[in-house]
């Protein structure tokens, strides 16, 4: 049994289901959201982020150094892998060349301890972490859907697997 429900048909592969998901309407309304939070994001770290910084303690002022590290961090991987995915749309790369690891996203380890006791991040950051930790964990779903080989489970049915199973366990007593 699969954990997330499988967003992309098995037939015809990771690379048709690649292309398909990159011609898509969905895929270009998740492009332009991506590529507006990576914006938004560098106008506040460039702009009032700056300020915000700036009026921390010399912990606050660290943490949030290391919270804006990560957030770039994970919006630049984001959208590294919406541009493999455009390019693939656009016919710049074949469906195939995206298959490779370099262009997988990896788990996003999030932290939420960064901040000293007493200090709070600035409010505007904090929306910006936590838009950027739901738009990749979406993108790491897709990615794992688009990427995965094994086809899904679509007869599998938990209630009758474990009702078959209380089933076998009380009749052979």
């Amino acid at each position: 049994m699969t954990d997330a429900p499988t967003l992309f048909p098995a037939g015809g592969g990771a690379a048709s289901r690649t292309r398909d998901f990159a011609a898509s309407e969905m895929f270009q309304k998740l492009f332009a959201e991506g590529m507006d939070l990576v914006e938004e994001t560098a106008s506040y770290l460039d702009g009032p982020g700056r300020d915000d910084s700036k009026s921390l303690d010399r912990a606050g002022a660290l943490s949030y150094a290391t919270e804006s590290m990560k957030l770039t961090t994970r919006l630049m991987q984001a959208a590294s892998w919406l541009l493999a995915q455009r390019a693939v749309a656009e016919g710049e790369m074949s469906p195939d060349d995206v298959l490779d690891n370099k262009y997988r996203l990896g788990f996003d380890r999030p932290t939420d301890d960064l901040w000293p006791e007493g200090e709070t991040p600035p409010q505007i950051l904090s929306a910006l972490v936590a838009r950027s930790r739901a738009l990749y964990a979406r993108l790491k779903r897709l990615d794992d859907n688009l990427y995965s080989e094994e086809a899904p489970e679509t007869d599998a049915n938990p209630v009758a697997d474990q009702m078959a199973m209380l089933r076998g366990a009380f009749s052979e007593r």
